[in-house]
């Protein structure tokens, strides 16, 4: 179902800009912004400017952060390229008013289920979880000055009345991701299991988080166990339930919801 919904949201956020905001010179955010932008100047093709900018950073992204996130996204970043690609750039609707506004929210749609299917739609997210592993640096304050950068390029290259209707497209995919994506919602795991190892390194190689590890004993068996204790996302629970799963099916989990997290909820701790 994962890779259903990722397909299912990338092509939602390409028809979001060749239905809405490319028509108007209304750019999205992030790399996707850069491409749009690279394709209204260029006689290169929206989907294929989209790939080849993600292309690099995907490759580092596989070697640095979680195998499966990073394979996740690579298919949402393909997907887009491919509808950016296949689907026809048609004005729907002609004030720029609405394109900005629906468009934003088709596009938020698309991301949003994208996110809750474990993945990204590539680009600054990438860069923002690359950043944030060498340096203690707001991901969101960086995502914004980055977003910041695209409007006021939107404005010299075209016009300030597009890069202000950039800039309420933006504003409400963002809006739209916070309602599907409840991204902001930390959950806390304590896994015990007799497979501790294992299942420490199967966590830090698939999921972007740290992992702490304690030794316990049963107190009805009286044999030793492994506890690990790891503070996630709550999008990001189906995944790890599913690789808790596959090193020991009978693991005992504790979920519980996280009222705030502070320190490096974003690197891995061991």
């Amino acid at each position: 179902m994962q890779y259903i919904g990722i397909i299912i949201g990338s092509l939602i956020t390409a028809a979001g800009f060749n239905l809405f905001l490319i028509p108007h010179e209304i750019l999205s955010s992030g790399l996707s912004g850069i491409s749009m932008i690279v394709g209204m100047l260029t006689p290169m093709d929206t989907g294929v400017a989209n790939f080849l900018l993600n292309l690099p950073l995907l490759i580092l992204g596989y070697f640095k952060l979680g195998r499966k996130f990073i394979l996740l996204t690579i298919l949402a970043v393909t997907m887009i390229s491919i509808g950016l690609y296949m689907i026809p750039v048609v004005e729907i609707a002609h004030e720029m008013v609405l394109s900005s506004i629906f468009g934003g929210a088709v596009v938020g749609l698309g991301i949003g289920l994208i996110f809750r299917c474990s993945g990204s739609s590539g680009g600054f997210d990438v860069i923002g979880m690359l950043i944030a592993r060498k340096r203690d640096f707001p991901i969101g304050s960086m995502l914004t000055v980055m977003n910041g950068a695209i409007i006021l390029i939107s404005g010299f290259l075209f016009n300030w009345d597009a890069a202000l209707y950039t800039m309420a497209s933006i504003f409400v995919t963002g809006k739209v991701v916070d309602a599907v994506f409840t991204h902001h919602v930390k959950l806390t795991l304590t896994i015990i299991t007799e497979k501790g190892e294992e299942m420490r390194q199967h966590l830090l190689t698939n999921v972007y988080r740290g992992v702490t590890v304690m030794d316990g004993i049963g107190g009805y068996s009286n044999t030793r166990r492994h506890i690990l204790m790891t503070v996630i996302s709550r999008y990001e629970l189906t995944e790890v339930k599913s690789l808790i799963s596959e090193i020991d099916s009978a693991a005992f989990v504790n979920i519980t919801e996280t009222v705030e997290v502070m320190g490096f909820f974003h690197k891995r701790v061991a």
